[in-house]
């Protein structure tokens, strides 16, 4: 494919690594700086993303617009870029659920663009074999292309709208979702008394989850701030296929109670879990 510009938004831990394949595979990534963190600046400067200064130059300039954002504020991306005018390729690549995802894609198309649905599943993509970009719509063996030197992998699932999102949801439901779980399970048992008990009652039954159930808990606390809005993405896509929402609507509740310590080497592990267990004091 010939070289594109893409316009990113916004470079993450996650988006940084995307835009690093678009690199890789020969061509421009630009972003916006305005409003942005110094730890976003720097990740932008390592990897060239090419800085402009106005939104109007962002998207007049792009070939695809790539919207990667917490889960809760995509469709609010989406309209940002409807009201510009961009009449390009857009892909959603956020945890969304499928209904969220129809409802950008007609937003986006309302203003002249070709809408693609993306679903990331896995880690940064620094590695082969970790990540991959699950696409759908009318235009995602185009955008599949862009990928075409790894190391993030592209997977085109069909042409039907909220496809991809559909199984990043599915998937997180399961792995994100178990995660919640498990910090809740920690937190009832410190609450109950019986937190010595249960881990020796793991390490006995050799489960595995002695010896994984802290750094989980750990690793939940550094992104609580966006697995609440995601487990509310799942319950909504759980409820529209007729199965229990209520587990995940929990699990949002769980990590909203661990949100905080995003920035923090070494998260207090009882605060956690009394957060968890409804005890601030």
């Amino acid at each position: 494919m010939s070289r594109s510009r893409i316009a990113l938004l916004h470079p993450g831990s996650m988006g940084i690594s995307i835009a690093a394949t678009l690199k890789h595979s020969g061509h421009d990534v630009c972003w916006l700086p305005l409003g942005r963190s110094r730890a976003t600046r720097q990740r932008a400067e390592q990897y060239d993303l090419t800085p402009v200064e106005k939104p109007e130059q962002l998207i007049d300039h792009c070939d695809l617009v790539l919207s990667i954002c917490p889960p809760h504020a995509a469709l609010e991306v989406a309209a940002w870029v409807g009201q510009l005018g961009f009449d390009g390729l857009y892909l959603d690549a956020n945890a969304v659920s499928p209904a969220r995802s129809v409802e950008i894609g007609a937003l986006v198309e309302a203003a002249g663009a070709d809408y693609v649905d993306g679903g990331v599943i896995g880690g940064p993509a620094w590695q082969p074999g970790t990540t991959w970009l699950h696409l759908a719509g009318g235009q995602a063996d185009k955008v599949a292309e862009l990928f075409s030197a790894g190391p993030l992998h592209t997977n085109v699932l069909g042409d039907q709208v909220g496809q991809a999102s559909a199984l990043k949801m599915v998937f997180a439901a399961q792995t994100k979702g178990s995660s919640a779980l498990t910090c809740a399970t920690l937190a009832a048992a410190k609450s109950l008394g019986v937190a010595g008990a249960l881990q020796q009652q793991w390490q006995a039954l050799e489960m595995g989850l002695a010896e994984q159930a802290e750094p989980t808990l750990i690793s939940a606390s550094r992104k609580a701030w966006r697995f609440a809005g995601e487990m509310d993405e799942i319950a909504e896509t759980f409820a529209a296929a007729g199965i229990p929402a209520e587990f995940h609507q929990a699990a949002a509740q769980v990590f909203r109670r661990m949100v905080g310590f995003e920035n923090s080497d070494q998260p207090p592990v009882d605060e956690l879990l009394s957060r968890i267990a409804g005890r601030t004091d």
